[in-house]
C-alpha cells in the first residue's frame, strides 16, 4: 500500500518519467547527427532561428537542438553528454532546478539548455558564484557555442561600460550574481539611455543556485554614498557596554543571539548618558548605538564571525568561510565592532540604490539552476522563485559509505579523535578532506597534525589565494586538506592514481552546520561518478548546534555510563536528533528570508515605478507633455492650499502671490489684486495661463532642442534627488519599525502603510521640484546632466572603494505638522513641506 501511495505522490518520479521521454528522443537522433558534417552541424543554428521566426517555439526545437549540442560537444570538447545530463538540461529548460550530485557534469549539462534558449536572440545569462568559475566556464564552454555560431561574453567587475555592454550583447553571457545585480542598479542611475549595459532579463541559469538564492538571499546589493559621522556615539556606547555585567545588566540568549538590557542596565545607561528616559523617541539613536555595542561584544567573535586585517574588520562568510572584503555589517554593527576592537570607526553610508538577489532574479522571464544540494530547501524555491527541484539520478550508482556521527563529550576529545583518524588514514595513503565551520577549528586541527608530522594544506579565509589549486590536488594519494565546508565549490576533486585501491577520498566533518545542505555539500566531495569514498562527522556536546538545542541530558547520560572523553557515542538516533535541530534552524532561516522579502517587496514595487518613469524620461524624444502635467498639478495644489477655506475672505491671497513668485513665476507677474473677486477655479485657470505663457517665452529664448534637453536635465535631477532621499528614509524606517510591535501593531503592515504614504509624498516632491526648476532655473550654455551623488557599489565579494560624500541637507528642522514659516497658517506638510 505504501509503495503504491509513494508512486502516486512522488512528483520527482513523475517529472523524471516525463523528462526521460525527451532524453529518449534526443538519444534516438544520435546516430543521425554523427553523419552530419561540421559545416552542416554549425548551419543548424541559422535553421533553428529561421524556424523560430516562422512561428515555431523553443519547445518545438528542443529535441533536435539538444541533439545538435550533444554531437558538437563530442567534436569540440571531447565530451558526450550522458543520458542523465540530457534529463538535467530538459529540467533547466523548463525553468526548474536540476539537483545533480558532485562530479555529474553540471557545467556540460547547462550547455544544452543555454544553447536552445540563446536561439531566441534575447541573451542568456549563466551565473556563477565567483569570477574564477565564470572565466573558466566561458573559456571552456565558449568553444562549443562559438563552433555552433553563437557569440559568448564574459562580464567582469574590472570591465569598462563599453566592455560590459559588449558582453551583454552576446548570445551567452557569463557573469557573477553580484555583477549582474550591480549592473542593473547602475543602469537605473545612468543619465543617457545609451550608457546602459544590460538588455531586458530573459533567461538565467544559476550554477550553485542554493548558494546564490538561499545563502545570499538576506544580503542586499547596495550602492551607497557617505553619511554623517557617528563615530563618537559608537565609541561611547562601547565604553559603556564594557562596564555592564551579564545577567545583572543585560541578558544574552545564545539560541537567538539576542542581547537585551535589564532594568538595572537601563538605569545605568540613563545615568551614564544623562537622559531621563532611554526609550524616549529623542533617544532612539542612542538606544540603537547601545544595542549594537552589546551585540558586538556579546555575540560577535573574532576569527569566527570576522577577522581584523590591516586595521579593518573583515567579515567571514559563515557559509563559505571566505573573507568578504568590501562588505560591511549594516545598521551600525560594523562600527560597533570597530569600536570594540579599538579601530578607527568608519562612517556609516547612505543607501542610493539597493536590491536583494531574491527580487533581482525574480525579474527574469525564466530562471533555472543547478546544484548538488537543493532538496532540503525545495519549499523555499517553490514559494519564492516558482521553481521545482528535480533530483537527477547519478550516471553511475553511488557507493560512498556515509557513516553515522561520532559524538564526544568535549571539543578537545573530538579534535584529538579527528587528528588520530587523519593520521591513520594518511599512513595508508588515503587522501583526506577535513571540513571545518570556523577558521579557529582549522588551525586547531592543523596544530595537531603538525605535532604528528602529517604534511597537510590549510585552506581557510586567511589563505584562499590557492583555493582551486589546493582543491584540485585534494584527491591525490597521501593528500590531507583542511578546508572550510564550502571551499572550492564548483571545482571537482578527482582521484589520483592508486587512490581507489585505498578506499577513495575520506571526508571528515568536524561539526554539523546549522544547514543540512552545507553538510550534504561536504559529503558530496567524495564518491563522484561511482568512485569509492567514506564520510564521517565528528561532533561534541560542546558544539554550537548541540549546545543551542540541548545536550545536557546526553552529557549526564554519558557520565552515568562511565564514558570518558576518548569514547564516542555512535548512534543513528543521535544523528536524527541533530538533523531535527537543523530542520528547526532551517525553518527559522526560511521565515527570516521570507520576512525580508515581504519588506523588500514594498520597496520593489516603488523601485519598479520610479525606474519605469526614469526610463521613459531617458528614451522619450520630447517630455514637454510630462513637464506640463507636473506644472498643472503643482499649480492646482498650490492654489488649493491657499484657498481651502469655505469663506473666500479667509483665503491667503498674499501668501499665494509670494509662493508663485518664489517658485513658479517671475516676481510681480501675478499679484493679490489679480486674484481678488475670483473663484478658486478661476484663480487656477489664471495661474496656469500665466505659467504656460512664461514657459513658452522660455522656449523662444533658446532653441527647441535645448529646451527639450533642459527638461530632461531638471526632471532627472528631481527624480534622482528625491528617490535617493526616499530610499534613505525607507532604510531608517525599516530599522526602527520593529519597535512598533511593542504597541501591539504589526511592524510589516505599518511599514507597508507608512512606506506607501512616504512614496506618495516623494512623488509630489518630485513634481514640485521639477516644476520649480522648469520655471525658475536659468539655462546654462554648458547644459549637462549631472549625477546627484556618485555612488559606490558595496559588493559582498569584491574589495570596496571609498564612498563619496552625502549631499548636504538643510539645517533647519521644521516638523511636518508645525505651522508653515511662510505665514499661510497651514501645516508645513500641506504648504512648503511639499517643496
Amino acid at each position: 500500500m505504501l509503495s503504491v501511495l509513494s508512486k502516486i505522490f512522488d512528483s520527482n518520479k513523475r517529472d523524471l518519467k516525463r523528462l526521460e521521454k525527451i532524453a529518449d528522443q534526443v538519444e534516438a537522433l544520435g546516430a543521425k547527427m554523427e553523419t552530419i558534417s561540421d559545416t552542416a552541424l554549425t548551419a543548424k543554428t541559422d535553421e533553428f532561428k529561421e524556424r523560430l521566426d516562422k512561428g515555431e517555439t523553443l519547445d518545438d526545437l528542443q529535441v533536435e537542438a539538444f541533439a545538435v549540442v550533444r554531437e558538437a560537444s563530442r567534436r569540440v570538447l571531447g565530451m558526450y553528454p550522458f543520458r542523465v545530463q540530457i534529463v538535467g538540461a530538459a529540467a533547466l529548460h523548463e525553468g526548474n532546478i536540476a539537483e545533480m550530485k558532485t562530479g555529474e557534469g553540471k557545467t556540460l549539462t547547462s550547455t544544452l539548455a543555454v544553447y536552445l534558449n540563446a536561439l531566441a536572440g534575447k541573451g542568456v545569462h549563466v551565473v556563477t558564484v565567483n569570477e574564477y568559475l565564470a572565466s573558466r566556464d566561458a573559456a571552456e564552454m565558449g568553444q562549443l557555442y562559438e563552433f555552433l555560431g553563437l557569440s559568448v561574453g564574459l562580464n567582469l567587475n574590472s570591465m569598462s561600460k563599453e566592455e560590459k555592454a559588449e558582453a551583454y550583447e552576446a548570445d551567452v553571457t557569463y557573469s557573477t550574481n553580484n555583477e549582474l545585480g550591480f549592473d542593473y542598479l547602475r543602469d537605473n542611475m545612468v543619465l543617457y539611455s545609451n550608457q546602459k549595459v544590460q538588455r531586458p532579463l530573459f533567461y538565467g541559469v544559476i550554477d550553485e543556485v542554493d548558494s546564490i538564492l538561499i545563502d545570499e538571499a538576506r544580503t542586499p546589493l547596495i550602492i551607497s554614498g557617505q553619511a554623517a559621522k557617528a563615530a563618537d556615539l559608537y565609541r561611547m556606547a562601547n565604553m559603556f557596554v564594557k562596564t555592564l555585567k551579564e545577567e545583572e545588566d543585560f541578558s544574552y540568549d545564545e539560541s537567538t543571539k539576542g542581547v537585551v538590557l535589564t532594568e538595572s542596565g537601563v538605569e545605568k545607561a540613563e545615568a551614564s548618558f544623562n537622559v531621563d528616559n532611554l526609550f524616549d523617541l529623542n533617544n532612539v539613536t542612542l538606544l540603537h548605538g547601545i544595542n549594537q555595542a552589546m551585540k558586538a561584544n556579546a555575540s560577535m567573535h573574532i576569527d569566527i564571525d570576522y577577522v581584523v586585517e590591516d586595521g579593518n574588520v573583515v567579515i567571514v562568510d559563515s557559509f563559505t568561510g571566505r573573507l568578504m572584503k568590501g562588505r560591511r555589517y549594516s545598521e551600525g554593527l560594523h562600527q560597533a565592532i570597530e569600536a570594540k576592537e579599538g579601530l578607527e570607526v568608519q562612517n556609516e553610508s547612505m543607501t542610493l540604490a539597493t536590491i536583494t538577489f531574491q527580487n533581482f532574479f525574480r525579474m527574469y522571464d525564466k530562471l533555472s539552476g543547478m546544484t548538488g544540494t537543493a532538496k532540503t530547501e525545495e519549499e523555499e524555491f517553490r514559494n519564492i522563485y516558482n521553481m521545482n527541484v528535480i533530483e537527477i539520478p547519478t550516471n553511475r550508482p553511488l557507493v560512498r559509505d556515509d557513516r553515522a556521527d561520532l559524538i564526544y563529550s568535549s571539543m578537545d576529545g573530538k579534535f584529538k579523535a579527528v587528528a588520530e583518524d587523519i593520521k591513520e588514514r594518511n599512513a595508508t595513503g588515503q587522501p583526506v578532506l577535513v571540513g571545518t565551520v570556523a577558521i579557529e577549528t582549522s588551525e586547531i586541527i592543523s596544530s595537531y597534525l603538525t605535532r604528528f608530522g602529517v604534511k597537510h594544506d590549510v585552506l581557510n579565509a586567511k589563505n584562499h589565494g590557492r583555493e582551486a589549486e589546493i582543491i584540485l590536488g585534494a584527491g591525490q594519494k597521501g593528500a590531507v586538506t583542511i578546508a572550510t565546508n564550502m571551499a572550492g565549490r564548483g571545482t571537482d576533486i578527482k582521484l589520483g592514481e592508486g587512490v581507489t585501491e585505498v578506499g577513495g577520498l575520506a571526508v571528515l566533518g568536524t561539526e554539523r552546520h546549522e544547514s543540512r545542505r552545507i553538510d550534504n555539500q561536504l559529503r558530496g566531495r567524495s564518491g563522484r561518478q561511482g568512485d569509492p569514498g567514506v564520510t564521517q562527522f565528528y561532533l561534541s556536546l560542546e558544539d554550537d548546534l548541540m549546545r543551542r538545542f540541548g545536550s545536557d541530558q546526553m552529557k549526564s547520560m554519558m557520565a552515568k555510563l562511565g564514558m570518558d572523553d576518548t569514547t564516542p557515542i555512535q548512534s543513528k538516533m543521535v544523528s536524527r536528533s541533530v538533523e531535527s535541530a537543523q530542520k528547526r534552524v532551517e525553518g527559522n532561516n526560511f521565515d527570516s528570508r521570507k520576512r525580508l522579502l515581504q519588506y523588500d517587496d514594498v520597496l520593489r514595487q516603488q523601485r519598479e515605478i520610479i525606474y519605469k518613469e526614469r526610463d521613459e524620461v531617458l528614451e522619450s524624444e520630447n517630455i514637454r507633455g510630462i513637464i506640463e502635467k507636473m506644472l498643472t498639478d503643482v499649480a492646482e495644489r498650490t492654489v488649493a492650499n491657499y484657498t481651502m477655506q469655505e469663506n473666500p475672505e479667509e483665503w491667503n491671497l498674499k501668501g499665494l502671490e509670494d509662493n508663485l513668485g518664489a517658485n513658479l513665476l517671475p516676481e510681480g507677474r501675478l499679484t493679490k489684486s489679480d486674484f481678488e473677486g475670483k473663484s478658486a477655479e478661476e484663480i487656477s485657470a489664471l495661474v496656469l495661463s500665466a505659467i504656460f505663457e512664461r514657459y513658452d517665452e522660455k522656449e523662444t529664448e533658446m532653441t527647441e532642442e535645448r529646451m527639450r534637453e533642459f527638461e530632461k536635465v531638471i526632471l532627472l535631477r528631481a527624480i534622482d534627488t528625491k528617490w535617493t532621499d526616499h530610499i534613505d528614509a525607507m532604510d531608517q524606517l525599516r530599522h526602527g519599525i520593529h519597535l512598533r510591535a511593542y504597541g501591539q501593531t504589526d511592524p510589516l503592515r505599518e511599514y507597508q502603510s507608512e512606506g506607501f504614504e512616504m512614496f506618495e509624498e516623494m512623488v509630489l516632491a518630485i513634481e514640485t521640484d521639477a516644476a520649480r526648476f522648469a520655471m525658475k532655473a536659468e539655462i546654462r550654455n554648458n547644459l549637462e546632466r549631472e549625477e546627484v551623488v556618485k555612488g559606490q557599489a558595496v559588493n559582498p565579494q569584491e574589495e570596496g572603494e571609498k564612498v563619496t560624500k552625502k549631499p548636504v541637507r538643510r539645517a533647519v528642522n521644521i516638523g511636518r505638522n508645525d505651522p508653515c514659516t511662510c505665514g499661510s497658517g497651514k501645516k508645513y506638510k500641506h504648504c512648503h513641506g511639499q517643496n
